[in-house]
């Protein structure tokens, strides 16, 4: 423990369970001396294991539905009562597929099921953000970090409408991050996770497959959702305090490298 968010305050979305990122970064945050709100929707909150998280971690739950602006204006407004001041940090790991679920390929979208997804993945970031900003809720110099996926930039068949969703959501960062940089020094990043074992991506299917390839690519195999954890306490904490409208790769090295020894290998292609 380094005592890196000792004093502030946070808002953290979409612990599930424990093997969520948001949950990682819950009990990581926690250990720094942050203290924070914890929150999902109502219907994710009856699937996950949440209290048991807040129990661990001395944190209270506000139940909110990302998409709503009534209840992320109570959650903004709630979470400073509770915590006893303005919000210093964010997470907002949220993200929904209704096209993936039903294994609808991405040419043949239903359009409703994609309109729902960008609702839910990305322009609940645009909705916090315009919020927070609109009742003066995050301190000056805070940081909002968002989950994202490097499909945002290159094509995974699997991933179908959730790549340009989170192409989206990245836009929103880099858009509200000049905005609200200009405004309060406020710092808007998304981190891009290399793939991870969540109940969120493992239910995309070939996920195993494609987990073990991305493990072969990177050169220090792929991060984990404890090392993400890790990597979003920098961006919340002071350390990085000029780094803002990224998208930052937490991904062991994946998406700079073109391919890799292990895979030659296991393609039959060998040193010459």
């Amino acid at each position: 423990m380094y005592n890196l968010l000792k004093g502030k305050r946070g808002i953290i979305t979409g612990a599930l369970d424990q093997n969520s990122i948001a949950w990682k970064v819950a009990e990581k945050a926690h250990e720094e001396g942050a203290t924070f709100v914890l929150t999902n929707a109502p219907v994710a909150m009856r699937m996950g294991e949440i209290n048991a998280l807040a129990e661990k971690t001395n944190a209270q739950i506000v139940p909110a539905d990302a998409t709503n602006v009534d209840d992320l204006t109570n959650l903004f407004i709630q979470s400073q009562e509770i915590l006893g001041g303005k919000i210093d940090f964010v997470l907002h790991s949220i993200g929904m597929s209704v096209n993936i679920r039903k294994k609808i390929p991405y040419t043949e979208s239903n359009y409703d099921y994609f309109l729902k997804g960008i609702d839910v993945s990305a322009l609940s970031f645009h909705k916090m953000l315009a919020i927070a900003k609109k009742l003066d809720a995050i301190n000056e110099g805070g940081s909002v970090v968002a989950l994202s996926y490097m499909a945002a930039q290159r094509t995974y068949p699997f991933y179908t409408d959730m790549a340009d969703i989170k192409a989206m959501l990245e836009s929103i960062a880099r858009s509200f991050g000049y905005y609200y940089g200009l405004e309060k020094k406020v710092r808007i990043n998304t981190v891009s996770q290399s793939p991870t074992k969540t109940t969120a991506g493992s239910g995309i299917k070939g996920f195993g497959d494609f987990y073990d390839y991305a493990d072969a690519i990177a050169p220090l195999g792929n991060a984990d959702a404890a090392s993400c954890a890790d990597y979003c306490i920098t961006l919340f904490s002071d350390l990085t305090r000029m780094v803002t409208m990224q998208n930052l790769f937490h991904d062991g090295g994946y998406s700079s490298t073109g391919v890799s020894d292990v895979v030659m290998q296991k393609m039959g292609i060998e040193e010459k």
